[in-house]
């Protein structure tokens, strides 16, 4: 049974702002390719949404409820609830994730 992918609305902004650097750092064909293949990912979660490993940064605190795949260097933070999966943030890998995360995550 195939699980429906919704982005918060951080995730949303977050794909947009990567999509953005790229195109005015690099080229509006290079943003579109890897917007491209961020959503060919969103697509195989649908599908497998169990085959992303949880972040590191969240394993070593015992927290297993939150998962991730990758695209380099990006990251797609996640959660699964019942039929639903929710993605959480988007970021390039080598910026600084333990705070991002915390940030992001776990903001009061």
């Amino acid at each position: 049974m195939p699980y429906t992918v919704y982005l918060t609305d951080d995730a949303a902004r977050d794909l947009a702002e990567i999509h953005d650097f790229i195109a005015g750092h690099d080229s509006p064909a290079n943003a579109e390719h890897v917007l491209q293949r961020i959503e060919d990912a969103f697509r195989n979660l649908s599908d497998h949404p169990q085959r992303g490993r949880f972040p590191k940064e969240l394993l070593v605190t015992g927290l297993r409820e939150f998962r991730e795949i990758s695209f380099k260097p990006y990251r797609i933070i996640y959660r699964v609830l019942d039929t639903r999966v929710y993605v959480l943030l988007i970021t390039d890998g080598r910026r600084d994730m333990q705070t991002i995360l915390q940030q992001r995550l776990f903001r009061g």
